[in-house]
């Protein structure tokens, strides 16, 4: 299971405990919020993206998503949305848990600078009932991601 996964690799930084579990699912930027109690921007929804014959994953702020020139910009490639059996395949986690931790080796993490007006965010970690929260610091650590600007607001 992916999630134990994660909480193996969050052992190993002593934040394990930290990890958050709910009895209801947090798979959409709404159901997290609810389940959080937070506003939905503070979601850090990670999308992942074909790249070619490994993948991209773009975590951002609930409230925004890949704006397509950028993402051009910034990667050389038109932004394409895995499927959900290769979002499993290849990042090791199911569409609703996909998250920037625990991932096979090849795999970019790339940070939307859209996260940084908050003190702190909730990703998942590795299943559609679970989060963690992170300054925005701590999530660079942790997930090893690069800061980049490839999204707007959604409805932008």
């Amino acid at each position: 299971m992916s999630i134990e996964k994660v909480r193996a690799q969050f052992e190993k930084f002593g934040i394990a405990e930290r990890m958050l579990e709910f009895p209801v699912s947090s798979a959409t930027v709404e159901l997290a919020a609810k389940a959080l109690g937070t506003e939905g921007a503070r979601i850090a929804k990670t999308l992942s993206f074909y790249s070619g014959e490994s993948c991209i994953l773009v975590v951002t702020a609930g409230d925004m998503k890949v704006d397509n020139a950028k993402f051009k910009a910034r990667f050389g490639m038109k932004a394409k949305m895995l499927s959900p059996d290769d979002a499993l395949s290849m990042t090791g986690h199911a569409v609703g848990g996909v998250c920037p931790f625990a991932l096979p080796e090849g795999v970019k993490v790339c940070l939307d600078i859209s996260m940084q007006r908050f003190e702190t965010v909730f990703p998942a970690v590795g299943s559609a009932n679970s989060a963690i929260e992170f300054t925005c610091a701590e999530l660079e650590r942790y997930s090893g991601g690069e800061w980049v600007d490839v999204c707007k607001p959604i409805g932008g």
